[in-house]
């Protein structure tokens, strides 16, 4: 994941300001990226996932917009939560990650695990405080289940 040079005014997703259900025991903000590398069919964040030109990102947020929030609400919020589409695929989530911890958050992931080595990096570099991982279905059906 090279993300030393990701343009900071690039729309990267949908920033929820302030949630209290994303993150246990913490008062949060959420971030949920463009893409994935799956196609379930019951994925309730379509529009993340099929983004394209013709996708409508009015409502999106940059890198910019991302680190402004985090600022202004540090003494405030004491977690963010990070999620998508699949986090894992996004250049700009360690750039988050990092700055958040800079300012003293709290890191959640959400991920479908598929992408091991880029989680572990991160856990062993003691960047992600709590990981929530959505398992599709049985080994054996996975195929069925994520198209």
């Amino acid at each position: 994941m090279n993300s030393n040079h990701f343009p900071q005014n690039e729309k990267i997703g949908f920033l929820r300001k302030t949630t209290l259900v994303d993150f246990p025991e913490h008062i949060a903000c959420a971030v949920f990226l463009i893409g994935c590398n799956l196609r379930c069919p019951y994925c309730y964040n379509k529009d993340l996932v099929l983004i394209n030109e013709n996708s409508q990102k009015d409502d999106f947020s940059t890198l910019d917009d991302v680190f402004n929030h985090l600022e202004l609400r540090k003494n405030v919020l004491s977690g963010i939560t990070i999620s998508g589409g699949e986090p894992l695929l996004h250049p700009a989530t360690p750039l988050i990650i990092k700055y958040a911890k800079k300012l003293g958050y709290k890191i959640k992931l959400d991920t479908n695990g598929s992408f091991p080595d880029r989680l572990k990096e991160l856990v062993d570099a003691g960047l992600v405080d709590y990981v929530a991982m959505d398992i599709k279905n049985s080994p054996s059906r996975y195929g069925e289940t994520v198209g």
